[in-house]
């Protein structure tokens, strides 16, 4: 059995040297931790915010009530946009969440960012979204939604869909109908990642990179069910009430009617 010889340590300290900087630098690059978001509470904030942006819609609209009927329908679409222009404006243009995101203790996150490996504890670190990230968020959100919607009410008004159109015009809607029938693909197979892996509920936060994270990592969602189980009870009661009064009041008849009967019976 030979000895090893005494400066055998010295190249084999500086073989494995370099593997272990490469893995020290690897792991300091990891910007985040493996965190899972409860899918539900993605969802539940954005219907929260389309229900957020129906009641502000309703309370606008009845503002314009005594105007000229038909009018405010004609401008719906930029009505749509001024309203997400705004709840855009004042969440996340100035780095707050929208009200649904706010109320499930969601927030923003730039996924492409990189934080070093000591400031990362919890998994939920990270900056919010850049201005770039904030300005094409209401490019695709405001901007976009508003532009298809009037594209398709401008082709269905000029009904570009008939076969006795011109060329042209039935080639632009043969186009608009592959465009939507490929987004809602590419929406449906997002989804389906988005089941999976928890992240990006749609296209556009997956593109821009925008993730949704805790807000606080000690602070459950802030959604009371109280009035919604209220709301339930008052529905369902003021259901069987009247069912209950017409079953009282058709069995009183029907026994009036029988006393009747059975009185004329006696007496003839």
């Amino acid at each position: 059995m030979t000895l090893p010889s005494h400066d055998a340590w010295i190249h084999t300290s500086h073989t494995l040297l370099p593997r272990w900087k490469s893995l020290s630098l690897l792991s300091h690059q990891q910007s985040t931790l493996p965190i899972s978001i409860s899918r539900v509470n993605q969802v539940d904030a954005a219907r929260l915010d389309v229900e957020m942006s129906a009641m502000l819609k309703e309370q606008l609209v009845k503002v314009f009530l005594l105007m000229k009927p038909g009018m405010l329908f004609q401008y719906e679409a930029e009505l749509d946009a001024f309203l997400e222009f705004l709840i855009w404006r004042f969440s996340i243009w100035v780095d707050k969440p929208t009200p649904g995101i706010a109320l499930m203790n969601l927030r923003y996150r730039d996924e492409r960012a990189v934080e070093p490996r000591d400031k990362v504890r919890t998994g939920l670190e990270g900056p919010g979204l850049t201005v770039a990230q904030k300005l094409w968020y209401c490019v695709a959100t405001v901007g976009g939604q508003y532009i298809w919607a009037r594209l398709q009410s401008f082709s269905a008004f000029r009904r570009w869909g008939d076969t006795e159109q011109r060329p042209l015009a039935r080639r632009l809607w043969i186009l608009i109908q592959r465009i939507e029938g490929i987004y809602r693909a590419a929406s449906f197979g997002n989804l389906l990642i988005f089941l999976c892996t928890g992240r990006y509920r749609n296209l556009i936060e997956r593109a821009l990179r925008a993730r949704l994270v805790y807000g606080s990592p000690n602070m459950n969602r802030a959604v009371s069910f109280e009035y919604m189980n209220r709301q339930l009870v008052w529905n369902e009661f003021s259901v069987l009430v009247p069912l209950f009064i017409k079953f009282i009041c058709t069995y009183f008849v029907e026994a009036d009617g029988l006393l009747h009967e059975t009185f004329h019976l006696f007496t003839s």
